[in-house]
C-alpha cells in the first residue's frame, strides 16, 4: 500500500486530530527504528501510521482495539505482518504475548510518542525541538507525569535491542522531522 492510500485510509476511519497526530508520530518512530535496525521502512511507516485504524470504531475499549483492525485492513493487500504487529500492539486485547521484534518495536514506538508529546507541552514554547531525550527519560520515572502513557511498553525497547536512553533520542529526533506536520 502506498502511503497517500494509507494516509487516505487513517482520516477516513480516525477523525479525532490528537490521534492523527500520534498515529503521524508512531510512523515517523516506526521508520527510524527500523532504519536503525536494518528493516523495512515503508513497511514499519505504515505499521506505526495505521496502528490505531480501529480506535474510533471500539471506542479505544482496551478489550477490543487492534482486533478491529484486521477487518479493515485485510482487503488493502497489506503485508500480514503489518496486519499482525498492529492486532498485537494491544496485548490486552490480543490475549497473546508480543514476541517478535516488529511487534515489540510498534508497541514501544507508537507509546513512547506520547511521552514526548507531553514533554513537548510542559516546555514554554511548547515545541518538540526545545526536547531534550535526557527529559524524556527523566519523565519515564515520574509516574503521576503522562499517567496514561505505559512505561513497561515502551521499555520494550530494550527487547530489541536499544537501550532507553537511545530509544528516546531516536524517538524525539524522529518527531523533531515532522514537527510542522503534528503541529509541534
Amino acid at each position: 500500500m502506498e502511503r497517500e492510500k494509507a494516509l487516505e485510509l487513517l482520516y477516513d476511519h480516525v477523525k479525532d486530530e490528537k490521534m492523527r497526530i500520534h498515529c503521524l508520530s508512531s510512523e515517523a518512530v516506526m521508520k527510524a527504528l527500523a532504519r536503525r535496525l536494518g528493516e523495512d521502512e515503508e513497511k514499519w511507516g505504515l505499521a506505526g501510521l495505521l496502528h490505531d485504524i480501529d480506535v474510533e470504531v471500539t471506542n479505544a475499549d482496551p478489550e477490543k482495539h487492534g482486533l478491529k483492525a484486521p477487518e479493515i485492513l485485510n482487503d488493502y493487500g497489506l503485508d500480514p505482518e503489518i496486519i499482525d504487529a498492529i492486532t498485537m500492539h494491544n496485548e490486552k486485547a490480543s490475549k497473546k504475548e508480543r514476541t517478535t521484534v516488529f511487534q515489540h518495536a510498534l508497541a514501544a514506538g507508537e507509546t513512547i510518542t506520547g511521552l514526548v508529546y507531553a514533554t513537548a507541552l510542559v516546555y514554554p514554547d511548547k515545541k518538540i525541538a526545545s526536547v531534550k531525550p535526557k527529559s524524556v527519560v527523566k519523565r519515564m520515572k515520574e509516574k503521576a507525569f503522562a499517567a496514561s502513557v505505559n512505561r513497561d511498553h515502551i521499555r520494550e525497547c530494550e527487547k530489541i535491542g536499544i537501550p532507553l536512553p537511545e530509544f528516546a533520542e531516536l524517538s524525539v529526533n524522529a518527531m523533531k522531522e515532522i514537527s510542522d506536520e503534528i503541529g509541534l
